[in-house]
């Protein structure tokens, strides 16, 4: 099996994926952006693509949840990372010797307490662990990385300081995608994608009424321009019912009858690492 993920090496997705398919014998295709691994997914260069599409703390990946719908992708598994927020220095610093910090925007953003107390500048990379091999190149011992203990290892820093996150229940949700020829129908969970027939007053709570009234619940609910006409949105759902539910048939079904264009975009259980 081939399977793509989002670099460079030592990310967070990285890990995911590594820690995963741990039991696997795989063949990795490492991709420098999330379209370009569902790409690789949708031009058969590889069976299965895994890319992050949510975090607790910054919520939904944007990116992902557009490039989802730009082909006949469909989710196989959710597979849940705890984040752990590390700095990462060169080996023998404090943490008073450090001036600036370099972190991806996010991270920068979840250890804002920690940067703070530091009286440290900061600085954008584009991952977390290019900022950790930026560190590792240029040897500063004034400058720190927020990063993953994996980064530590891979690029061989300390770490001066753990969890230095503000907030402690701090995960990322990936999604495993494969091509929708080779779908299974039996996970634990549905990914719906509603687009509207119309717009009206209350049609969000029209077409969550369906669900409720069905009992049905539901763990994510996304909102994403239709990219047509200024104010259209079409609604990401994601039901806590396999497909093979009646009542998921059921609602789809009825979703139908009102005109609403229905897109079954994944079946899947959940993996937490």
């Amino acid at each position: 099996m081939k399977v793509a993920y989002l670099g460079p090496q030592g990310t967070f997705s990285e890990e995911a994926a590594f820690r995963y398919f741990s039991s696997n014998k795989v063949e990795w295709l490492m991709c420098e952006s999330i379209l370009d691994v569902l790409d690789a997914v949708k031009e058969h260069q590889v069976d299965k693509g895994l890319v992050p599409i949510e975090n607790s703390i910054e919520g939904t990946i944007n990116m992902t949840a557009d490039g989802l719908l730009m082909d006949d992708f469909f989710i196989e598994e959710e597979v849940i990372l705890p984040v752990s927020l590390h700095l990462l220095t060169m080996k023998g610093i404090e943490p008073d010797q450090i001036k600036e910090v370099w972190s991806i925007p996010p991270a920068l953003a979840q250890c804002r307490n920690y940067i703070r107390e530091l009286r440290a500048t900061s600085k954008h990379f584009n991952s977390t662990a290019s900022a950790a091999k930026t560190l590792r190149d240029e040897a500063r011992k004034d400058v720190g990385a927020i990063g993953s203990e994996w980064s530590a290892r891979m690029f061989d820093l300390q770490v001066t300081k753990s969890n230095i996150q503000d907030h402690g229940e701090n995960c990322t949700r990936f999604v495993l995608v494969g091509r929708h020829e080779n779908k299974l129908t039996k996970g634990k969970k549905t990914m719906l994608v509603v687009t509207p027939n119309e717009e009206r007053p209350g049609l969000l709570a029209i077409i969550l009424n369906v669900f409720s009234s069905l009992s049905i619940n539901l763990t994510w609910i996304e909102s994403r321009p239709t990219k047509k006409k200024l104010g259209t949105y079409r609604f990401f759902i994601e039901t806590e019912m396999s497909l093979q539910d009646d009542s998921v048939r059921k609602a789809i079904a009825i979703l139908k009858t009102y005109g609403h264009d229905v897109l079954v975009l994944g079946s899947y259980n959940t993996t937490k690492l």
